[in-house]
């Protein structure tokens, strides 16, 4: 494949990526965006609402850490191995999600941009850090995903 078709594939690929996940229910729920995506980086985002907030009025631990972790799939899943895995049935699982909070969000939209930061055959480390509108790191978080095939999924799920 040429340079300018390659580009052409990702570009597909990216604008369906976009049209899944303004359709996907858990992104409708929690009212969550991409507001960018590209191989091996993702910038997705949120905007705090009184339904996604604990008592305190400040949004939930759990919707951040949702954003992060979505976020950090996303910037894997235009990456050349994964679109190379896809085919032969080739799927992402998470393996560990780490999330520290920093600062509390009462307002505003939220923005989490995700990179991977090593790419394996199988283990893909990723980062993400997530700042309010002014620019605030309000928590930052990391991850390990897997590649496995769906016949090893399979055989794992019974």
């Amino acid at each position: 494949m040429t340079a300018p078709d390659e580009a052409a594939t990702l570009e597909h690929q990216k604008q369906a990526l976009m049209k899944f996940a303004a359709e996907f229910p858990f992104f409708k729920l929690l009212g969550m965006r991409i507001e960018d995506v590209g191989p091996g980086w993702s910038r997705l985002s949120v905007e705090w609402r009184q339904d996604l907030c604990q008592p305190a009025g400040i949004m939930h631990g759990g919707v951040i850490a949702s954003l992060v972790d979505t976020s950090i799939a996303h910037c894997i899943l235009l990456t050349p191995e994964h679109i190379a895995a896809r085919p032969s049935g080739g799927r992402l699982v998470s393996v560990d999600l780490r999330i520290k909070y920093l600062r509390p969000v009462s307002a505003g939209r939220i923005f989490c941009d995700a990179k991977v930061t090593r790419m394996g055959r199988q283990i893909i480390h990723t980062a993400a850090t997530v700042v309010d509108e002014a620019g605030k790191e309000v928590a930052s978080g990391d991850s390990i995903y897997m590649m496995v095939s769906i016949d090893r999924l399979k055989k794992a799920g019974g």
